[in-house]
Protein backbone atom coordinates (compact mmCIF):
# COMPACT_ATOMS: atom_id res chain seq x y z
CA UNK A 1 0.00 0.00 0.00
CA UNK A 2 1.21 3.84 -0.37
CA UNK A 3 1.85 4.84 3.52
CA UNK A 4 1.77 8.25 4.69
CA UNK A 5 2.75 10.74 1.88
CA UNK A 6 4.64 8.04 -0.38
CA UNK A 7 4.52 8.40 -4.18
CA UNK A 8 3.15 6.06 -6.83
CA UNK A 9 6.98 6.11 -7.70
CA UNK A 10 8.23 5.14 -4.41
CA UNK A 11 4.73 2.55 -4.59
CA UNK A 12 6.42 1.34 -8.00
CA UNK A 13 9.96 1.13 -6.41
CA UNK A 14 8.73 -1.47 -3.51
CA UNK A 15 6.17 -3.28 -5.50
CA UNK A 16 6.93 -3.41 -9.21
CA UNK A 17 7.94 -7.38 -8.88
CA UNK A 18 4.56 -8.14 -6.96
CA UNK A 19 3.02 -6.52 -10.30
CA UNK A 20 4.60 -8.86 -12.33
CA UNK A 21 4.15 -11.94 -10.40
CA UNK A 22 0.37 -10.90 -10.52
CA UNK A 23 0.33 -10.89 -13.81
CA UNK A 24 1.91 -14.19 -14.50
CA UNK A 25 -0.09 -15.96 -12.09
CA UNK A 26 -3.03 -14.06 -13.23
CA UNK A 27 -2.07 -15.73 -17.13
CA UNK A 28 -0.89 -18.98 -15.61
CA UNK A 29 -4.10 -20.11 -13.31
CA UNK A 30 -6.84 -18.62 -15.62
CA UNK A 31 -5.70 -17.84 -19.30
CA UNK A 32 -2.89 -20.72 -20.57
CA UNK A 33 -4.96 -23.78 -19.14
CA UNK A 34 -7.70 -22.49 -21.40
CA UNK A 35 -5.55 -21.78 -24.44
CA UNK A 36 -6.46 -24.21 -27.30
CA UNK A 37 -8.88 -25.99 -24.83
CA UNK A 38 -12.05 -23.27 -25.18
CA UNK A 39 -15.27 -25.08 -24.96
CA UNK A 40 -18.07 -23.43 -27.25
CA UNK A 41 -19.98 -22.43 -23.63
CA UNK A 42 -16.42 -20.58 -22.81
CA UNK A 43 -17.09 -17.96 -25.83
CA UNK A 44 -18.68 -15.32 -26.03
CA UNK A 45 -19.75 -12.49 -28.36
CA UNK A 46 -20.02 -8.92 -26.99
CA UNK A 47 -20.69 -6.22 -29.46
CA UNK A 48 -20.86 -8.78 -32.28
CA UNK A 49 -18.91 -11.79 -34.16
CA UNK A 50 -15.75 -9.91 -34.23
CA UNK A 51 -16.13 -8.64 -30.27
CA UNK A 52 -15.23 -11.92 -28.34
CA UNK A 53 -14.94 -12.32 -24.53
CA UNK A 54 -14.06 -15.83 -22.68
CA UNK A 55 -14.00 -17.41 -19.48
CA UNK A 56 -10.55 -16.28 -19.39
CA UNK A 57 -10.47 -12.63 -19.99
CA UNK A 58 -13.16 -12.94 -17.18
CA UNK A 59 -11.38 -14.71 -14.79
CA UNK A 60 -8.03 -13.47 -15.22
CA UNK A 61 -9.47 -9.98 -14.54
CA UNK A 62 -11.45 -10.64 -11.48
CA UNK A 63 -8.00 -12.20 -10.45
CA UNK A 64 -6.30 -9.13 -11.11
CA UNK A 65 -8.57 -7.07 -9.86
CA UNK A 66 -8.68 -7.93 -6.47
CA UNK A 67 -5.01 -8.37 -6.63
CA UNK A 68 -3.73 -5.54 -7.77
CA UNK A 69 -6.46 -3.30 -5.66
CA UNK A 70 -5.30 -5.21 -2.51
CA UNK A 71 -1.59 -4.04 -3.19
CA UNK A 72 -2.73 -0.47 -3.41
CA UNK A 73 -5.15 0.76 -1.20
CA UNK A 74 -7.53 3.37 -2.46
CA UNK A 75 -6.51 2.76 -6.11
CA UNK A 76 -9.39 1.77 -8.62
CA UNK A 77 -9.24 -0.54 -11.50
CA UNK A 78 -10.52 -0.25 -15.22
CA UNK A 79 -10.80 -3.38 -16.89
CA UNK A 80 -12.11 -4.13 -20.21
CA UNK A 81 -14.76 -6.78 -18.67
CA UNK A 82 -15.83 -4.57 -15.92
CA UNK A 83 -16.81 -1.74 -17.87
CA UNK A 84 -18.51 -3.92 -20.88
CA UNK A 85 -20.91 -4.79 -18.21
CA UNK A 86 -21.12 -1.12 -16.21
CA UNK A 87 -19.75 1.56 -18.85
CA UNK A 88 -19.67 3.81 -16.41
CA UNK A 89 -16.72 2.67 -14.33
CA UNK A 90 -14.59 3.70 -17.13
CA UNK A 91 -14.95 7.56 -15.97
CA UNK A 92 -11.97 6.56 -13.17
CA UNK A 93 -9.46 7.15 -15.61
CA UNK A 94 -10.11 10.89 -15.19
CA UNK A 95 -10.61 10.74 -11.58
CA UNK A 96 -8.21 11.49 -8.36
CA UNK A 97 -7.65 8.01 -7.42
CA UNK A 98 -4.65 5.90 -8.92
CA UNK A 99 -5.85 3.38 -11.44
CA UNK A 100 -5.32 0.07 -12.89
CA UNK A 101 -6.36 -0.50 -16.41
CA UNK A 102 -6.68 -3.95 -17.19
CA UNK A 103 -6.77 -5.81 -20.73
CA UNK A 104 -6.72 -9.59 -19.31
CA UNK A 105 -6.59 -10.89 -22.63
CA UNK A 106 -6.00 -8.16 -25.78
CA UNK A 107 -5.73 -10.55 -29.26
CA UNK A 108 -8.97 -12.57 -27.63
CA UNK A 109 -9.74 -13.53 -31.55
CA UNK A 110 -6.19 -14.59 -31.47
CA UNK A 111 -6.72 -16.42 -28.49
CA UNK A 112 -9.72 -18.65 -29.32
CA UNK A 113 -8.34 -19.60 -32.50
CA UNK A 114 -5.62 -21.06 -30.54
CA UNK A 115 -2.58 -18.43 -31.99
CA UNK A 116 -0.10 -17.25 -29.87
CA UNK A 117 -0.52 -13.39 -30.53
CA UNK A 118 -2.46 -12.45 -27.13
CA UNK A 119 -0.96 -10.91 -24.57
CA UNK A 120 -2.53 -9.65 -21.23
CA UNK A 121 -1.89 -5.79 -20.25
CA UNK A 122 -1.64 -3.68 -16.91
CA UNK A 123 -1.16 -0.03 -16.63
CA UNK A 124 -1.09 2.20 -13.73
CA UNK A 125 -1.85 5.54 -13.85
CA UNK A 126 -3.24 9.12 -11.99
CA UNK A 127 -4.47 11.93 -13.41
CA UNK A 128 -3.90 10.91 -17.25
CA UNK A 129 -0.37 10.10 -16.62
CA UNK A 130 0.33 6.52 -17.30
CA UNK A 131 3.50 5.78 -14.36
CA UNK A 132 3.86 1.84 -15.48
CA UNK A 133 2.92 -0.64 -17.27
CA UNK A 134 3.22 -4.57 -17.80
CA UNK A 135 2.76 -6.39 -21.20
CA UNK A 136 2.90 -10.17 -21.10
CA UNK A 137 2.56 -12.96 -24.04
CA UNK A 138 2.08 -15.71 -21.77
CA UNK A 139 2.56 -18.29 -25.00
CA UNK A 140 6.27 -17.59 -25.03
CA UNK A 141 6.66 -16.14 -21.63
CA UNK A 142 7.60 -12.97 -22.47
CA UNK A 143 7.39 -10.08 -20.25
CA UNK A 144 7.86 -6.16 -21.08
CA UNK A 145 7.98 -3.25 -18.53
CA UNK A 146 8.07 0.45 -18.56
CA UNK A 147 8.32 3.03 -15.52
CA UNK A 148 7.83 6.45 -16.22
CA UNK A 149 11.60 7.77 -16.16
CA UNK A 150 13.35 4.73 -15.65
CA UNK A 151 13.21 2.84 -19.33
CA UNK A 152 11.57 0.31 -21.04
CA UNK A 153 12.78 -3.66 -20.16
CA UNK A 154 11.72 -7.09 -21.99
CA UNK A 155 13.15 -10.30 -20.26
CA UNK A 156 15.92 -8.28 -18.19
CA UNK A 157 17.04 -6.03 -21.71
CA UNK A 158 16.81 -2.41 -22.09
CA UNK A 159 14.83 -1.48 -25.13
CA UNK A 160 15.82 1.08 -27.50
CA UNK A 161 13.62 1.40 -30.35
CA UNK A 162 15.55 3.92 -32.77
CA UNK A 163 14.58 5.18 -36.00
CA UNK A 164 14.20 3.57 -39.06
CA UNK A 165 16.54 2.66 -41.82
CA UNK A 166 17.09 5.65 -44.37
CA UNK A 167 15.15 4.73 -47.71
CA UNK A 168 13.59 1.87 -46.14
CA UNK A 169 9.67 1.59 -46.68
CA UNK A 170 7.75 2.13 -43.23
CA UNK A 171 6.24 -0.80 -41.67
CA UNK A 172 2.61 0.17 -39.82
CA UNK A 173 -0.09 -1.75 -38.33
CA UNK A 174 -3.00 -0.42 -38.70
CA UNK A 175 -6.32 -0.72 -36.89
CA UNK A 176 -8.10 -4.17 -38.35
CA UNK A 177 -10.63 -3.69 -40.90
CA UNK A 178 -12.57 -5.31 -39.10
CA UNK A 179 -12.93 -2.93 -36.34
CA UNK A 180 -13.22 -0.27 -38.38
CA UNK A 181 -16.04 1.83 -40.01
CA UNK A 182 -16.18 3.42 -43.47
CA UNK A 183 -14.60 6.79 -42.36
CA UNK A 184 -12.03 5.45 -40.40
CA UNK A 185 -10.99 3.20 -43.39
CA UNK A 186 -10.88 6.12 -45.42
CA UNK A 187 -8.86 8.11 -42.92
CA UNK A 188 -6.34 5.04 -43.17
CA UNK A 189 -6.19 4.30 -47.07
CA UNK A 190 -3.98 7.59 -46.93
CA UNK A 191 -1.12 5.45 -45.72
CA UNK A 192 -1.48 3.58 -48.91
CA UNK A 193 1.32 5.51 -50.46
CA UNK A 194 4.51 4.97 -51.93
CA UNK A 195 7.57 4.54 -48.70
CA UNK A 196 4.92 2.93 -46.21
CA UNK A 197 3.79 -0.66 -45.96
CA UNK A 198 0.57 -0.85 -43.44
CA UNK A 199 -0.87 -3.72 -42.07
CA UNK A 200 -3.92 -5.01 -39.87
CA UNK A 201 -2.63 -4.81 -36.79
CA UNK A 202 -2.98 -8.16 -34.13
CA UNK A 203 -3.28 -7.56 -30.60
CA UNK A 204 -2.34 -3.75 -29.70
CA UNK A 205 -0.41 -4.52 -27.31
CA UNK A 206 2.07 -6.67 -29.08
CA UNK A 207 1.95 -4.44 -31.88
CA UNK A 208 3.48 -1.79 -29.72
CA UNK A 209 5.75 -4.18 -28.24
CA UNK A 210 7.26 -4.56 -31.80
CA UNK A 211 7.53 -1.10 -31.92
CA UNK A 212 9.57 -0.65 -28.90
CA UNK A 213 11.82 -3.17 -30.00
CA UNK A 214 12.40 -1.67 -33.31
CA UNK A 215 10.89 -4.85 -35.23
CA UNK A 216 7.30 -2.34 -36.52
CA UNK A 217 7.90 1.51 -37.01
CA UNK A 218 4.45 2.92 -36.18
CA UNK A 219 0.99 2.06 -35.55
CA UNK A 220 -1.83 3.74 -36.57
CA UNK A 221 -5.10 3.10 -34.45
CA UNK A 222 -8.47 4.78 -34.79
CA UNK A 223 -9.77 4.21 -31.23
CA UNK A 224 -9.18 5.00 -27.90
CA UNK A 225 -9.91 2.28 -25.73
CA UNK A 226 -7.02 3.21 -22.75
CA UNK A 227 -7.15 -0.63 -21.57
CA UNK A 228 -5.91 -1.62 -25.45
CA UNK A 229 -3.07 1.36 -25.17
CA UNK A 230 -2.46 2.86 -22.21
CA UNK A 231 0.46 -0.32 -21.29
CA UNK A 232 2.13 0.22 -24.67
CA UNK A 233 2.36 4.02 -24.73
CA UNK A 234 4.54 4.32 -22.19
CA UNK A 235 6.88 1.15 -23.32
CA UNK A 236 6.89 3.44 -26.91
CA UNK A 237 7.64 5.93 -25.08
CA UNK A 238 10.84 4.78 -22.22
CA UNK A 239 12.40 3.36 -25.60
CA UNK A 240 12.85 6.08 -27.29
CA UNK A 241 9.53 6.75 -29.34
CA UNK A 242 6.01 8.54 -29.11
CA UNK A 243 2.98 9.35 -29.70
CA UNK A 244 0.67 11.70 -32.05
CA UNK A 245 -3.02 12.89 -32.90
CA UNK A 246 -3.77 13.37 -36.10
CA UNK A 247 -3.36 17.16 -34.86
CA UNK A 248 -0.24 16.43 -33.28
CA UNK A 249 -0.43 16.51 -29.81
CA UNK A 250 0.30 13.74 -27.93
CA UNK A 251 -2.38 10.65 -27.22
CA UNK A 252 -4.42 11.32 -24.15
CA UNK A 253 -5.43 7.88 -22.17
CA UNK A 254 -8.49 10.14 -20.84
CA UNK A 255 -10.12 10.63 -24.23
CA UNK A 256 -11.17 13.25 -26.38
CA UNK A 257 -8.26 12.86 -29.45
CA UNK A 258 -8.52 13.60 -32.85
CA UNK A 259 -8.08 10.46 -34.25
CA UNK A 260 -6.67 8.12 -35.60
CA UNK A 261 -3.44 8.54 -33.72
CA UNK A 262 0.09 7.06 -33.85
CA UNK A 263 2.79 5.34 -31.66
CA UNK A 264 6.65 5.58 -33.87
CA UNK A 265 9.59 4.93 -33.11
CA UNK A 266 11.09 8.31 -33.08
CA UNK A 267 9.50 11.97 -33.32
CA UNK A 268 10.53 12.23 -37.23
CA UNK A 269 8.25 8.93 -37.93
CA UNK A 270 5.37 10.28 -35.75
CA UNK A 271 5.33 13.00 -37.64
CA UNK A 272 5.20 11.67 -41.38
CA UNK A 273 2.60 9.24 -40.64
CA UNK A 274 0.03 11.80 -38.67
CA UNK A 275 1.03 13.72 -41.67
CA UNK A 276 -0.25 11.40 -44.17
CA UNK A 277 -3.55 10.78 -41.56
CA UNK A 278 -4.04 14.56 -41.93
CA UNK A 279 -4.03 14.44 -45.42
CA UNK A 280 -0.41 16.07 -45.61
CA UNK A 281 2.43 15.06 -47.78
Amino acid sequence: MIENNETIDEFLARHTGDVEEAVRKAAAQEIMPRWRRLAAHEVDQKSGPHDLVTDADRNAELYLTEILAGLLPGSVVVGEEAVHANPASYGAIRGEAPVWIIDPVDGTRQFVRGEEGFCTLVALARHGVVHASWTYAPADDRLATAVRGRGAFQDGERLYAGPPEPGRELRVATSHPDYTTDEQKRDLLALRTPGVAPRPCGSAGLEYLAVARGESDATAFSWEAAWDHAAGLLLVEEAGGTHLTRTGEPFRITGGNELPFTAARDAATARRVVALLAGGA
